[in-house]
């Protein structure tokens, strides 16, 4: 296993299909402050540009998988002008957008309390996998604030009516109830959460790399887009695309001949 730590992200690259990326600040509950924005956007921009890349992991050490922003970010902040403000705000913005935009399916493994900011970071995973007992929060308004940066993604994994909610309660809400609501896809107990991680691990890296990729892809765009005439085009031009492609030829006559495809045999 490839490991590259820093006092921010913890990297990793278990086999040459999977990458890891950990949070790696437990002293402050992951949260986050500049530098972690930063590496963050840089990290997933790199990873997006690997060809061999099936799975990302996004995943925290210690207790909490992420409690928002950094304390001391937020003291620094109380003194910014508007324009810093706005800049500050477009950082972050850009980043969750930079994840979001990957085109790998992303794993998230959510160990311990998720608030605010780390609801973002979630809410962008294609897999979200939790432990139970794990609390949730969109806590922006207890503090006067709104979760304006990271709520085009939590509304499209939460749902508008529970984000109507949560957003304006700041109320916390169990693992059992973000599942119940869709959010987190599987729930788990803590100690069985590396295995049912892994096992979706494996099953993702099995599936055709660029069709995988493509079907992230669908969902994104075609979610929210409207039934006409387009649409239909879209979409069967999308699966000429792949079916005439060599990846789209080695799964079906693998499949009839009844053998591995390729992208696994090799």
């Amino acid at each position: 296993m490839q490991t590259s730590p820093s006092s921010i992200l913890d990297l990793r690259r278990p086999t040459p299909h999977v990458a890891e990326v950990w949070l790696n600040r437990p002293e402050v509950r992951n949260a986050f402050n500049d530098d972690v924005i930063a590496e963050l956007t840089q990290v997933f921009a790199k990873l997006s540009q690997d060809e061999d890349l099936r799975v990302i992991v996004l995943a925290a050490h210690g207790k909490a998988f992420c409690a928002g922003a950094d304390l001391n970010w937020m003291r620094a902040m109380a003194d910014y002008s508007w324009e810093q403000n706005r800049g500050d705000a477009q950082k972050l913005a850009d980043m969750l957008w930079t994840l979001y935009q990957c085109p790998v399916p992303v794993v998230g493994r959510i160990q311990g309390d998720c608030y605010a900011g780390g609801m973002g970071l979630a809410a962008i995973c294609d897999v979200l996998v939790a432990a139970e007992g794990v609390t949730f929060c969109l806590s922006e308004a207890r503090l006067g604030l709104l979760p304006a940066t990271i709520a085009p993604y939590v509304m499209r994994a939460l749902g508008e009516q529970a984000s109507r909610r949560y957003m304006v309660t700041a109320e916390r809400f169990g693992a059992d109830e973000a599942h119940a609501l869709g959010f987190v896809h599987e729930l788990c107990r803590a100690d069985q959460l590396d295995a049912k991680v892994a096992e979706l691990v494996s099953v993702l890296a099995a599936n055709g790399p660029k069709a995988a990729r493509a079907c992230k892809r669908l969902v994104r765009d075609v979610a929210g887009a409207p039934l006409g005439a387009e649409l239909r085009a879209d979409t069967a031009r999308r699966i000429a695309d792949i079916r005439a492609s060599e990846e789209g030829r080695e799964g079906v006559q693998s499949f009839l001949g009844k053998r591995k495809p390729g992208w696994l045999a090799r």
